[in-house]
């Protein structure tokens, strides 16, 4: 039957950006993709609507204390061949490990999965023959350029937005408004996303996933600022060849691919990029000083252990304070690198290790506040 031959998708997530976005992918191929689970937060009415049109076999919603489903529940559960883990923050991570640990597809837009415990997950995906298949416009880019090739590459390059504020003076950064800051030049992005990518955190939660998804050294992984968007990262080789994947900055790219992998459809709705017209490609080095929370994320990759779970404790807490407007943009970095300064750091940790690492970072940042 048409039906059995579709992927079925649980969508965890479906009310924010990237999950509205895989919910565009699957409404425009509706003969490859079937949804069968949404899961969302405190936005019930739009879940509501997902779930008329949809018609999923289950559900989530954080602010029904009735559930019959858990996220995990529904990240494992047999009638799923991939989940899509749309989760910003930790709230993604036991999800995420659940589902390599029943043997699924994972289509990861979670970052901090990665971070907090790419070492874990990572485990749990090969023992359970488990696929993480990134969602994140950069790893998605170098995942298709190491596809079929035999060697690994000699360095990967992240390429960044550089964000809203790449030109800004340190006087201006510390008058940053909240509206300002959810005002990314190029992407459309959920709220913490956006924050952490003016920060330029983004790109350093993007290296340690780097790290993670493609067994890559910290030294070999860099970053490159490119305002376009249009590169979405690079891969060279032994030989210095340099292979890129180029799109238009739409995210419906990296997720219809991690929903199709590893067949390419062809998909009317997506945009083409118009090469009748110039388009100019540039390149810069970030500014580290400027922006130094893209520093403060790898030095806490290379020193792993439970620094990188502070890290993103400290982040998410830290941007939830800026957007409740009760710190500076320019406190951001502030915090977070006094939390990890003042953290004892565990090597090798435990899951449970971990969330109480992560949750230490959150209180830590609480009383500096």
């Amino acid at each position: 039957m048409e039906d059995d031959r579709r992927k079925r998708i649980a969508i965890l997530g479906s009310t924010g950006s990237i999950g509205q976005q895989t919910l565009e992918v699957v409404r425009a191929l509706p003969d490859q993709f079937r949804i069968v689970g949404l899961a969302a937060g405190k936005n019930i009415g739009l879940l509501a609507k997902q779930i008329e049109e949809f018609r999923p076999r289950f559900a989530y919603s954080q602010s029904d204390d009735r559930q019959r489903w858990s996220l995990e529940d529904m990240a494992c559960h047999p009638d799923v061949d991939i989940v899509v883990i749309a989760i910003s923050g930790k709230a993604g991570l036991l999800p995420t490990l659940a589902a390599v640990r029943a043997g699924k597809n994972v289509a990861l837009a979670n970052k901090e999965s990665l971070v907090m415990a790419g070492e874990l997950i990572t485990r749990e995906a090969i023992l359970n023959g488990a696929q993480i298949l990134p969602v994140d416009s950069e790893h998605s880019a170098i995942w298709q350029c190491i596809n079929g090739e035999p060697q690994t590459p000699s360095q990967i390059i992240l390429t960044a937005s550089g964000g809203p504020f790449r030109l800004y003076l340190p006087p201006q950064l510390r008058e940053i408004t909240v509206k300002q800051a959810l005002n990314h030049p190029t992407w459309q992005m959920g709220n913490k996303v956006t924050i952490d990518s003016a920060t330029l955190m983004n790109k350093g939660l993007e290296v340690i996933e780097a790290h993670w998804l493609f067994d890559m050294p910290f030294d070999r992984i860099k970053v490159l600022v490119h305002p376009q968007s249009i590169i979405h990262s690079m891969v060279e080789f032994n030989d210095g060849s340099i292979k890129a994947l180029l799109s238009p900055p739409d995210m419906r790219f990296p997720i219809q691919y991690a929903l199709s992998h590893p067949e390419r459809l062809a998909n009317p709705q997506l945009p083409r990029l118009d090469w009748s017209h110039n388009q100019n490609l540039a390149f810069e080095q970030p500014n580290m000083d400027l922006f130094p929370c893209l520093k403060l994320a790898i030095e806490a990759g290379i020193k792993g252990g439970t620094y990188p779970a502070v890290l993103s404790g400290a982040d998410e807490m830290a941007v939830e304070l800026f957007l409740s407007h009760r710190i500076k943009f320019t406190d951001i970095p502030i915090l977070i690198e006094q939390a990890l300064c003042t953290h004892q750091v565990i090597n090798s940790p435990t899951l449970e290790e971990i969330i109480e690492a992560d949750n230490w970072a959150r209180r830590e940042l609480s009383f500096l506040t």
